[in-house]
């Protein structure tokens, strides 16, 4: 049986883990129980993570609002009713034009089930998806980790989670990912949690150290 986070699991998960690492203990104590953000799965959302990819995350959401601006309900068939144009001036590159009107054609001639992953193992759901041109190890991970809700995720490539390791345990350079893995293998079966509980502290850092407008 596929377990997922919830609340609950968020909050024991949080707690064993601040037992076990003095990093993520540090986090737990200065900002409390990081949020689920958990994510509505779907093409729509998809989509909104493939628009995350590399740049900013206010700089994506940005875009995503113009696309229900412009479209209302995100389904594959009102997507492809957009030209490259309109997709350019909401904010899609040309590369994430081309990943996004694949993925739209892909579930709408009926090759990718979305809903049908909430029923794969990890592993599984990471091929289905890297079938994909534009569908790599970071997309997949995040969408397993905030849209299917699996518990033992560290998304490959994330900066922000990455810095945030980085400052917490005194490094000099943020780890590539192979020494990510080696450094939080503690962290199983919640590696999603301990990413959870990176962010948090990545973005309640960034928001203290801002001035006060």
């Amino acid at each position: 049986m596929i377990q997922n986070l919830n609340e609950t699991s968020l909050q024991q998960a949080t707690q064993w883990l601040a037992a076990r690492d003095p990093a993520l203990e540090r986090v737990f104590r200065q900002y409390g129980y990081p949020p689920l953000w958990a994510r509505e799965p779907g093409f729509s959302t998809l989509v909104h993570i493939i628009l995350e990819q590399q740049v900013s995350l206010a700089s994506a959401n940005a875009a995503f609002q113009r696309l229900q601006q412009q479209l209302g309900t995100v389904t594959p068939e009102a997507f492809l009713n957009l030209d490259d144009g309109s997709l350019r001036n909401i904010g899609f590159s040309r590369q994430k034009t081309s990943y996004t009107r694949v993925l739209a054609q892909e579930i709408l001639h009926g090759d990718l089930d979305l809903s049908a992953l909430a029923e794969l193992p990890d592993e599984l759901v990471g091929q289905r998806l890297k079938k994909l041109k534009g569908i790599g190890d970071w997309t997949v991970d995040i969408y397993l980790s905030e849209c299917l809700l699996r518990p033992d995720i560290l998304p490959k490539g994330d900066i922000a989670m990455q810095e945030a390791f980085r400052i917490l345990k005194g490094l000099q350079e943020r780890p590539v990912h192979e020494a990510f893995v080696k450094q939080t293998l503690h962290w199983r079966p919640w590696r999603s949690v301990g990413s959870r509980m990176l962010w948090h502290f990545y973005l309640c850092e960034r928001n203290r150290k801002q001035p006060d407008k």
